[in-house]
C-alpha cells in the first residue's frame, strides 16, 4: 500500500473516520463527525482528505447478513455517488457487515462505559472497515 487512505463509517447522526498513513498497513481511528447536513459533511471530508493527503476514501457498505444489497446498502450507494461527484479522490465501498456490533461487543468486554462507547464506536467501526479493506488488498496483491 503506497498512498494514504481515509475510511468512513457513514451514519445518519454520526460518521466515524479512520486513516491509514502512506506506506503503512495499520488503520487508526481519527474522529467522529456529527452530521448537521450533507454539505457540512462534504466540507469535513474534503478537509480530512487534504489534511491526511488521502488518495482514496473507503466507505462501509451495509449489506444484509446474507451479503445482499438491501435498502440500507442501496441508500448508501446513492449517498456515496453524491459525495463522489464532489470529491477529487476515488471512493470505494467495502462490506461493513456487523462492524459496529463487533466493536461494541469488544468495548463491552473491555468494560468501557456506555458514554465512552458512544464517543468512540463510530471511529472504531471506521477503523475496522478500513483495516479489513486494507488486509484484503494486501492478501490479493
Amino acid at each position: 500500500m503506497s498512498g494514504a487512505l481515509l475510511g468512513l463509517d457513514l451514519g445518519e447522526r454520526r460518521i466515524g473516520v479512520a486513516f491509514v498513513p502512506t506506506g503503512t498497513t495499520i488503520a487508526f481511528p481519527v474522529k467522529t463527525i456529527e452530521v448537521k447536513g450533507r454539505e457540512q459533511v462534504l466540507v469535513q471530508i474534503q478537509k480530512l482528505i487534504l489534511e491526511h493527503k488521502a488518495e482514496k476514501v473507503v466507505v462501509g457498505l451495509p449489506k444484509t447478513l446474507k451479503g445482499e444489497m438491501g435498502i440500507a446498502a442501496q441508500k448508501r450507494v446513492q449517498e456515496v455517488k453524491w459525495y463522489q461527484s464532489r470529491l477529487s479522490v476515488p471512493m470505494v465501498m467495502w462490506d461493513e457487515r456487523l462492524s459496529s456490533k463487533e466493536v461494541e461487543r469488544m468495548l463491552i468486554g473491555a468494560d468501557v462505559s456506555r458514554e465512552r462507547r458512544k464517543e468512540v464506536i463510530d471511529q472504531l467501526a471506521a477503523q475496522r472497515i478500513l483495516q479489513n479493506y486494507l488486509d484484503s488488498t494486501i492478501v490479493n496483491s
